[in-house]
């Protein structure tokens, strides 16, 4: 029997890819509330729904995305009343943000109704053992991009970079940034930093392209401004799925500054492509990813004068060098593709067919009955 992706509503995060892949796809997909925005639905509704559907499907194991996602809590409950093992999917650390005791208890108790886990890497196998996953039942790979669009789209515009770069407007020489517009990707600071870096540089500094959009944009806009660096700044605004290789095929060198991340797929992007990367050391990729002087650096996101250095010291290095770290960039995120992701899950699923089913106390119905029940709409 094929694998069923059960979702509340229909996202089409990647619809080019689900194009290509239509009529060949390997699993069936069921949307509960089609057409419907996750905002809109009803916790209630939302547990009704998923309920019916899992006792139609009548699955063997379930995978869930967290414990705190629509639909987490009311799946984990239906696998605790019916004996069916859950596997927990999470890419949460433990510095992702302050802990409180009461929410760690509560974590707890969650996890050890689930059986097994796959989850990112170092920090988010270690967080989930801290909260009582048997070690021997948590496998890494949960995030993962597709390796070979990236390399091949890279490698593609390399080829004919000058034409390029003259189709798309980039200079020569630049960092590349990938995030969305919002508080936590640090886009100001990272700014600051350039702004120093300009100033260490000096004629020989590299600009910036800053991809992507959201609510900070107007703000970023003023202080690109403010900074003096309006001509040194690119922002081209979101791409779609398919351009993005370009952008990263052409770049110098990729910059991931955020304060908080539990894993940063983007770091992954610009690996395959092959780009030496500098990457905040709150990004849960980082003590996997991140070679320290083999394929990039990481730095305090709240550095911004250290972060600068950091700029001036990779493009300072020759080119040479630097191409030798993208190859190592590529090299290190070959183990961490979509291959090791459908491993890690098959494992995670073993370990959850053949482990000790755990006791369901009154303590653990009555935090899921809450965690279901929560007021208002689905978030």
């Amino acid at each position: 029997m094929k694998p069923v992706l059960v979702e509340l509503t229909q996202r089409n995060v990647f619809p080019g890819l689900e194009l290509e892949g239509a009529g060949r796809e390997e699993y069936i997909r069921r949307t509960l509330f089609p057409g419907k925005a996750i905002r809109a639905l009803q916790r209630r509704e939302t547990a009704r729904t998923l309920t019916k559907a899992l006792d139609e499907l009548q699955p063997s194991v379930l995978l869930l995305s967290g414990w705190s996602l629509p639909g987490a809590a009311e799946g984990l409950s239906w696998c605790a009343h019916r004996g069916v093992p859950a596997v927990l999917m999470s890419e949460s650390t433990k510095e992702d943000e302050p802990r409180k005791p009461w929410k760690e208890f509560v974590k707890r108790r969650v996890v050890r109704l689930f059986r097994a886990a796959l989850v990112g890497g170092r920090k988010h196998r270690d967080y989930v053992t801290e909260l009582g996953m048997p070690a021997n039942r948590v496998f890494t790979g949960y995030d993962a991009v597709d390796n070979g669009h990236f390399a091949a789209g890279a490698d593609a515009v390399r080829e004919e970079a000058a034409a390029w770069r003259l189709r798309l407007g980039l200079p020569e020489h630049y960092f590349l940034v990938c995030a969305r517009f919002e508080p936590k990707k640090n886009l100001s600071r990272l700014l600051e930093g350039f702004a120093a870096y300009r100033r260490l540089a000096g004629p020989q500094a590299w600009r910036l392209v800053l991809l992507g959009d959201g609510e900070l944009r107007p703000v970023l806009e003023r202080a690109r401004s403010q900074m003096g660096i309006q001509e040194e700044v690119a922002m081209p605004g979101f791409l779609a799925y398919q351009e993005l290789p370009a952008f990263y095929g052409l770049a110098g060198a990729f910059v991931h500054a955020s304060t908080t991340e539990q894993w940063g797929l983007v770091v992954n992007e610009a690996m395959a492509a092959g780009l030496p990367v500098l990457v905040s050391n709150r990004c849960g990729c980082a003590p996997d990813l991140v070679e320290e002087g083999g394929n990039g650096f990481t730095f305090d996101p709240y550095d911004v004068d250290g972060l600068a250095r950091l700029m001036f010291r990779m493009s300072a290095l020759p080119g040479e060098q630097r191409q030798a770290m993208g190859r190592r960039s590529r090299e290190i995120i070959q183990h961490w593709g979509p291959e090791r992701f459908a491993e890690g899950m098959r494992n995670a699923v073993e370990a959850a067919l053949v482990a000790p089913r755990p006791r369901v106390g009154l303590l653990d119905k009555a935090l899921l009955w809450a965690l279901i029940h929560r007021p208002g709409a689905v978030r």
